[in-house]
């Protein structure tokens, strides 16, 4: 059954001609409408530089645990919770838990915005080196750079 099936697939293969290996064009566009394959540098940069505003803005404002910490690090919120606690009132376990898990996601957001920056922060340094290596090994007849697009008619 699979071999017929394989059979059927190479006389498909067949009857529309070769495959042919598209590297820069939407599905059945043909040659890519003449467009490069681009990066815009400013536009990693931005968004990297966003990323760490808000890591940066976040880690100043929203530390609710070490607000105002006392001598044992413990901030006001949770002073308040165990101050609750000790008097019997069912708010301050509930207030100690939902210090935690804020703290707990708050965290998890300064790393989720320094991950984002410093990912950009290489990625932007990374296809710079690479695009210099491609532009430096790619040249026309001229000697000017070949453009990603014309590289297609290589593997046809």
């Amino acid at each position: 059954m699979a071999w017929d099936e394989w059979e059927d697939l190479k006389r498909q293969a067949a009857t529309h001609g070769s495959a042919r290996t598209r590297l820069d064009g939407p599905a059945g566009g043909g040659d890519g409408g003449g467009h490069d394959l681009l990066v815009n540098q400013d536009d990693l940069g931005a968004v990297g530089h966003e990323a760490r505003g808000l890591h940066d803005a976040l880690r100043k404002q929203a530390d609710i645990d070490g607000m105002g910490s006392d001598e044992h690090g413990a901030g006001t919120t949770m002073r308040a919770a165990n101050e609750l606690k000790s008097h019997g009132f069912a708010t301050g376990p509930a207030l100690s838990n939902s210090v935690r898990a804020w703290t707990s996601q708050v965290n998890s957001l300064l790393q989720a915005c320094a991950t984002i920056s410093n990912h950009l922060n290489y990625s932007r340094k990374t296809h710079s080196h690479d695009d210099a290596v491609i532009a430096a090994s790619l040249k026309q007849a001229d000697g000017s750079a070949a453009p990603v697009s014309a590289l297609s008619k290589y593997f046809k």
